[in-house]
């Protein structure tokens, strides 16, 4: 059996690929296009976050099609990372051959899909791998899957200035690519589970809380980085530092993330993750005092925050897939509603917070009053406080008996 599946670090580096091609984009995208080709930041904010609804709306259809090619999903899976590299080679090392911001969007689309296309297979493939792999064996996979991820975040956040433009970038990512590819190549074979579809998991009472415990806890998420850049510029008045914290924030996850791991092995995942939790509310309760020049304490709370993601990243994905591996094996369709729930609440977040904050008098880049600097620190800190506590009173509902 060893000899005809992918090893477990195999799972780390394909997820270090796909997280390259996810948040960091949303760094790196609108400052080239605005740079070199002069579009408006409005106009790639439109696009972007049509994108985000037409992305948030084809998860569930992608997570079908993702089951319905399940006999042939290595080939898919090929296909759709072939796609996702030459689109990332046509936005970053490409000059347009048609009008930036139309170009833009194609590529987008092209990344987007193949994204969350190749998130649903990775991540159905991981219920049938760590079915195999006995007790523990959720945990043990996740433990490398989600450290890969968030190690790829940080790379992919660095990666244009230390390999020297843009273009070296998009080679670098399809070089990351095809050796990602390779590495899982054999993972794809001998899928024995039909996909269920949907129907399993929205039956099934304790799949259903688990998904909204997973709209839930990422609301937290959502809300801290649709405001990060304004609360480090206007509420810390720290424009500028807003990269560094950053990576500080997903290190500190990387590296939180296997000791999660472990501690559920001995103590439990509901435990565990309650425990991380705890931990972001503490650090977010703290973010809520900040103000000019905190810089350094904000940066503790960048560490605390970004471990206690690392224990979400790691226990709830292994829960939710040990669950998925009892009643609905195929898995695919399952994570395509996984996928979308996720989403859902940064594009929620940004519909509602960015208005309220408006109605509260903040402007962004701009001079605020102490009003609208205590909407926008409320809005950061306390806000993600009470979904977390949210979140504790959904995880005491869950067993994870079996992960």
């Amino acid at each position: 059996m060893r000899n005809r599946v992918a090893p477990l670090p195999a799972y780390g580096l394909f997820a270090g690929l796909l997280a390259a091609a996810g948040l960091p984009l949303y760094i790196h995208a609108p400052k080239v296009y605005v740079d070199q080709y002069g579009v408006s930041l409005a106009a790639l904010g439109s696009v972007l976050f049509g994108l985000r609804l037409l992305d948030v709306v084809q998860d569930p259809l992608l997570g079908r099609l993702a089951g319905r090619l399940r006999d042939h999903r290595g080939l898919a899976v090929t296909a759709a990372v072939t796609l996702m590299a030459a689109a990332m080679l046509g936005l970053f090392a490409v000059t347009p051959p048609m009008a930036p911001l139309l170009w833009f969007a194609l590529m987008l689309t092209g990344i987007f899909s193949a994204f969350s296309f190749l998130t649903i297979c990775f991540y159905a493939q991981g219920v049938d791998r760590a079915g195999r792999m006995g007790t523990g064996g959720h945990l043990r996979l996740a433990r490398w899957r989600e450290t890969g991820a968030l190690l790829g975040v940080c790379a992919a956040a660095v990666a244009p200035t230390a390999l020297g433009g843009f273009s070296a970038y998009a080679l670098a990512f399809v070089a990351l690519a095809a050796l990602a590819a390779l590495s899982m190549r054999r993972e794809w074979r001998g899928i024995t589970a039909p996909d269920s579809g949907f129907a399993p998991v929205l039956q099934d009472a304790q799949a259903r809380r688990l998904l909204l415990l997973a709209l839930v806890n990422a609301a937290p998420v959502a809300v801290s980085s649709t405001l990060f850049l304004f609360f480090v510029e206007s509420r810390l008045q720290a424009p500028g530092a807003e990269g560094p914290l950053l990576l500080l924030f997903f290190l500190s996850a990387a590296l939180a993330a296997p000791a999660w791991s472990r501690a559920a092995e001995r103590w439990g995942a509901k435990p565990v993750l309650i425990a991380g939790m705890v931990l972001s509310i503490i650090a977010f309760g703290f973010a809520i005092t900040l103000g000019a020049g905190d810089i350094w304490a904000f940066g503790l709370i960048c560490v605390a925050s970004g471990a206690a993601l690392g224990a979400d990243m790691t226990l709830l994905p292994a829960i939710f897939a040990a669950r998925m591996e009892r009643i609905a094996p195929g898995a695919a369709g399952a994570f395509g509603l996984w996928s979308f729930v996720s989403k859902f609440t940064l594009a929620f977040a940004a519909v509602t917070l960015l208005p309220a904050l408006q109605l509260a008098g903040f402007t962004p880049g701009g001079e605020n009053g102490a009003v609208a600097l205590t909407a926008l620190s409320l809005a950061y800190g306390a806000v993600p406080c009470l979904l977390k506590l949210l979140a504790i009173v959904l995880v005491a509902t869950i067993e994870t008996s079996e992960v």
